[in-house]
């Protein structure tokens, strides 16, 4: 075999030196590095890259913070208010309502990711339910919590079950939009100084048309009072 040589040609013109048997293998090893084609070399193998996985568990989905969030507000909402209402009616009539309002959890729902149970009957009635025997005067209603929905037993101007579309404002408000029959309703709850207070404003449009606006402030009775018996 011809000797191979390795031409080191200086300033001072000096001679090919002989190529070595340990240059023989640099030469073969920057072939490999600058030919990704070449074939490997005998004892000379390629080590993969291997980036190691990113540590800790993954990040929660939206969907799971914000059942979270909400499945927390509702507890922030259980126990006994008291309810002091304002309801406005299209033509300009005004009436007031004092009531209770009890919420409870349900340890096991029969469906959705939380189960609540509501209870109200009246304090000081102010001729109310008289003038607008459509109202109810006293019940109790379930609700279960399904991702960003609220479904109930019956309706806030029905009996009939309905579905309502939850928004979270912050981490104290919320935001309930309910269509069923004629109706489309918006009503807005927020906690207020560490939860003591609640106040709702709620706007009910029938076929399209303003109908009715209600505020209401409600305060945490501590401790809770009981409702009538037949309530349970």
């Amino acid at each position: 075999m011809a000797q191979q040589r390795i031409h080191l040609m200086g300033a001072g013109g000096r001679q090919p030196l002989p190529l070595r048997r340990e240059d023989t293998r640099i030469e073969q090893v920057d072939a490999v590095m600058t030919d990704p084609a070449a074939p490997e070399p005998l004892g000379i193998a390629r080590v993969p890259v291997i980036v190691p996985p990113a540590s800790g568990p993954p990040a929660p989905t939206s969907r799971i913070r914000l059942d979270t969030s909400l499945r927390r507000w509702f507890s922030r909402n259980l126990g006994v208010w008291r309810s002091r209402r304002l309801y406005f009616f299209a033509d300009d009539e005004v009436l007031r309502v004092d009531m209770f309002l009890k919420v409870e959890l349900f340890h096991e729902p029969v469906e959705g990711d939380a189960g609540y149970r509501f209870t109200w009957w009246p304090e000081q009635e102010h001729g109310f339910f008289e003038r607008k025997p459509r109202f109810v005067r006293e019940g109790t209603m379930e609700a279960f919590l399904c991702g960003h929905q609220l479904r109930r037993s019956r309706g806030y101007l029905c009996g009939s079950p309905t579905k309502s579309q939850i928004r979270q404002v912050d981490e104290h408000e919320v935001i309930f939009e309910s269509h069923y029959l004629e109706w489309d309703i918006l009503e807005h709850i927020r906690l207020v100084d560490q939860d003591r207070y609640r106040s709702r404003s709620i706007y009910s449009w029938r076929d399209g048309v303003l109908d009715l606006a209600e505020i209401h402030h409600e305060s945490r009775i501590d401790p809770p009072i009981a409702p009538p018996a037949h309530l349970g």
